[in-house]
């Protein structure tokens, strides 16, 4: 006999507790192939019910054995919803760390390449000190002069033909051993993090515990006119694989 001859015949069942249909289940158990063990627990059961709700009972207890195998396809699913659920914020949470990251040093850059034209700047003012103690006519024209061609340390001579980078814990000057350095071909020096104990510094300076960064700042001058020079200070860095520059430019005059 087939299921739905078997669902059938069960189905119609008159729910009562006389014992023609007492035995008309029995007869239905046996032949759905239940052990008796089972069917005396479900008739025991289900003699306690009112006479209108024990056939209702015995078809709910038959679609829960059913419907038992869905159980690990649920499972499954409601583990996919979790995932995607933990999986959305977790990605978030990356992406703001990433950004955040970034900005960091985006503003770091910003801060080194200011840095690169205010030093040049410095240099300048000091030229003109120079040539005031000195004395003679012409001061502002003489000091002018000296910084942009001159051999001394306040001279940006070397700058202005070729790329340097900056190191503030050297000496100030143009040249070896100074602050600003030529780049030795196309590579220029990258920075370090140092600690002299209470600061933490940039220096192109790799010993003394100094961690490497991945920064390098580049300073080179342009002529504009007679009176006037234009500074570019570049920090470049790479960040997941991408490269990224900050420029920072400044155009400077001899004093008048």
């Amino acid at each position: 006999m087939s299921m739905k001859t078997l669902y059938e015949s069960e189905t119609h069942l008159k729910p009562s507790g006389d014992a023609k249909g007492m035995r008309q289940k029995e007869a239905l158990g046996a032949r759905r192939g239940e052990s008796e063990p089972l069917f005396q627990q479900k008739k025991t059961a289900y003699s306690f019910l009112p006479h209108t709700l024990r056939g209702s009972f015995e078809i709910s207890f038959r679609e829960q054995i059913q419907l038992r195998g869905f159980t690990l396809i649920e499972a499954m699913i409601a583990v996919s919803i979790l995932a995607l659920a933990v999986a959305g914020p977790l990605f978030g949470a990356d992406r703001a760390i990433v950004a955040a990251e970034g900005a960091r040093y985006q503003l770091t850059a910003s801060y080194l390449a200011q840095e690169g034209v205010e030093y040049v700047r410095a240099m300048r003012d000091d030229e003109y000190l120079l040539a005031y103690q000195a004395g003679g006519t012409n001061t502002s024209s003489a000091a002018w002069t000296d910084f942009l061609t001159g051999t001394d340390s306040a001279a940006i001579t070397q700058c202005r033909s070729m790329t340097c980078t900056l190191d503030p814990t050297l000496p100030m000057g143009t040249g070896s051993g100074f602050s600003l350095s030529p780049c030795t071909g196309s590579a220029c020096t990258p920075l370090y993090l140092a600690n002299n104990g209470t600061t933490n510094y940039y220096t192109e300076q790799s010993g003394n515990g100094a961690v490497l960064q991945p920064f390098t700042r580049t300073i080179q001058a342009f002529t504009v006119s007679s009176t006037e020079e234009r500074i570019v200070s570049t920090v470049t860095w790479s960040f997941h694989g991408i490269p990224y520059t900050v420029t920072v430019m400044d155009h400077l005059t001899s004093w008048q």
